[in-house]
């Protein structure tokens, strides 16, 4: 008993540091602004997935999206805007109400 007990500890912290390595690597839990469409997105869910989709597509290097030059960001909003529109009334939209 006392040896898992030893040994679960230092598992657990392995494994926190594994999941919270990952986080940080890909971007998880912060807000994209789109000055473009004047709303925000989440970068969680759906998001990333059509970003890495974007990237395939535009044939680009992975690359984290806050390290993208301006004309690339917007290349970005206009492609995921034109393939994955909001639904209407989606929360946390901005003033542009397209």
């Amino acid at each position: 008993m006392q040896l898992r007990r030893r040994l679960l500890a230092p598992a657990l912290i392995a494994a926190a540091l594994a999941l919270t390595g990952c986080a940080g690597r890909y971007g998880v839990g912060y807000t994209a602004y789109d000055p473009y469409y004047d709303d925000y997105h989440p970068w969680m869910g759906p998001e990333p997935g059509y970003y890495n989709d974007w990237l395939m597509y535009s044939h680009r290097p992975r690359m984290d999206y806050r390290r993208l030059r301006p004309e690339d960001q917007r290349q970005y909003w206009q492609w995921r805007h034109a393939n994955h529109p909001e639904p209407a009334g989606r929360p946390g939209r901005g003033r542009g109400g397209h």
